[in-house]
């Protein structure tokens, strides 16, 4: 089985850097992903960070499509939970208009951001719809079905394109694992996010053994992971951030995952509920590329995965660039 690589960039913005440089390397990363021959190049939402610049992934896909030629563009994701299904529909519409066949519209159940932000996006929604509706509401609209009756009867998301968005659930759980499957629709498991290879494993597993194929179509597993390829194996284990897998856990039972203990504090205060906080080391695959290759083979036995989307959030930029171009050359050996 071959493997496809592709990548997430989240616009990361380290000390000493702007915003606009953050997003110079993001277009730069964007067009060498491309002249590598990756697959897909996503792009993250984050709401109300000073540590990372993308909060409007729609308007940077634009950007990246008109300065790339072939490859797919997408995000990962949009957190629905804040939108109307009918814009985000109408927002991708356009954008594959304009590039038929390049356009991925991953959608995430994290909310971004912390409580604050959460508040400003949803701000007078009266009574807020579960996610599993509005996932199935934007699939109507992207696979260009209509309602028959009620309110929206006969309602397109317009323009409507030659090549529809393709459309993803993004998660990092067995709950998102099982949603997607309900749905019958492709499914990407954040191996980076929750930090548990198990878990990741147990998710994907799940996911296919209850997709639901009453709709026509089969299931589409991919593996998001963080991941640092260098010459040795030393200045990859050197490249590792200093940040720490932060969860936060509220009295409701739900669970958010940051960056820092300080995000962490701050989303427990606004959340307005008690809660306790998890600290653990980050899951990243740090190696040469003949270490990262074995790992990520390792990963494919145990899933069934035939994609990866690797996340690589170092600095300089320069050792971001090297990483990849690395990760490249491990599977390019494996296709030879």
């Amino acid at each position: 089985m071959s493997i496809t690589i592709s990548i997430l960039d989240q616009s990361p913005v380290y000390p000493g850097e702007s915003t606009a440089e953050a997003f110079a390397h993001t277009v730069a990363l964007a067009q060498k992903a491309e002249a590598l021959g990756f697959r897909r190049f996503w792009v993250s939402e984050h709401h109300d960070s000073e540590y990372v610049a993308g909060s409007s992934p729609e308007v940077l896909i634009s950007y990246l499509l008109a300065r790339t030629n072939k490859i797919r563009i997408g995000s990962g994701g949009i957190m629905l939970q804040h939108y109307s299904p009918y814009k985000v529909a109408e927002n991708f519409h356009v954008l594959s208009s304009l590039e038929p066949g390049r356009v991925d519209l991953g959608v995430g159940r994290a909310p971004g951001g912390l409580p604050r932000s959460t508040q400003a996006l949803q701000r007078d929604i009266v009574n807020p719809r579960s996610l599993t509706d509005k996932i199935i509401e934007l699939r109507g609209y992207v696979e260009g079905r209509t309602e028959e009756d009620g309110p929206l009867a006969g309602l397109k998301a317009s323009p409507v394109p030659a090549v529809a968005p393709e459309l993803y659930v993004l998660g990092a759980s067995a709950d998102s694992a099982e949603l997607a499957a309900s749905l019958g629709l492709p499914y990407v498991f954040s191996l980076f996010i929750g930090g548990d290879e198990q878990a990741a494993i147990d998710s994907v597993i799940k996911y296919k053994n209850e997709f639901n194929y009453e709709l026509g179509t089969s299931p589409q597993a991919i593996l998001a992971l963080s991941a640092i390829v260098a010459d040795t194996d030393e200045e990859a284990i050197s490249l590792i951030p200093p940040q720490k897998l932060v969860k936060v856990h509220l009295a409701s039972g739900r669970k958010v995952t940051l960056g820092t203990i300080e995000q962490a504090e701050a989303y427990g205060q606004q959340s307005g509920e008690s809660y306790t906080i998890e600290e653990k080391e980050p899951l990243i695959t740090a190696g040469t590329k003949e270490l990262v290759r074995s790992k990520l083979l390792a990963l494919q036995e145990a899933t069934g995965v035939d994609e990866f989307i690797v996340t690589t959030n170092i600095a300089p930029f320069e050792k971001r660039i090297r990483s990849y171009e690395l990760l490249s050359e491990a599977f390019a050996e494996v296709t030879a």
